[in-house]
């Protein structure tokens, strides 16, 4: 067993608390990456979506996991199961000091989460305290004007990573 916990960074230009749309446990928001293989060391083609709203019995024990899934090459199974509470928005502060914001962790039997993909279902807020929600960042940026602050608003530079957690 081993926990990787995605992280992620960005360039927020007037902007602050970049987080899914219902909190960084929101059980809707799906979390779409590559899956390598512990086994073979086989990458998945495509991306796997992983959400807190989906959960399935443990194939051997009990209790309840959020992916089963099979290799396609050597035909093990893994498992992955999110653990809430241990993310939080990613901060103006972070930006300017370069920093990564710790967004969910995920308990991975047999399989080690690669290239975590951005989509939509994301919300921000501006300096001046104006909420964009629904914001699309399968684009890779997003861009606005904030009436408010009188200002552009803007996200950038949108980086991830997943990191072994002891």
């Amino acid at each position: 067993m081993v926990n990787y916990m995605l992280k992620i960074a960005a360039d927020l230009e007037n902007l602050t608390n970049l987080q899914p749309q219902g909190g960084c446990d929101d059980p809707s928001f799906s979390y779409l990456f590559k899956l390598k293989c512990g086994s073979c060391g086989e990458l998945s083609q495509k991306e796997t979506c992983v959400s807190l709203g989906d959960t399935l019995p443990l194939p051997k024990g009990r209790g309840t996991t959020n992916l089963v899934q099979k290799c396609k090459f050597c035909t093990r199974e893994g498992t992955i199961t999110m653990i809430t509470g241990r993310g939080r928005p990613l901060t103006q502060e972070d930006c300017e000091e370069g920093k990564f914001a710790p967004l969910m962790l995920f308990d991975c039997r047999g399989y080690e989460p690669v290239g975590f993909v951005f989509g939509d279902g994301w919300k921000v807020e501006s300096l001046e305290g104006t909420k964009f929600e629904g914001v699309d960042l399968s684009g890779d940026e997003f861009a606005e004007y904030d009436e408010k602050g009188e200002c552009p608003v803007m996200i950038s530079n949108l980086r991830s990573t997943f990191d072994v957690v002891k």
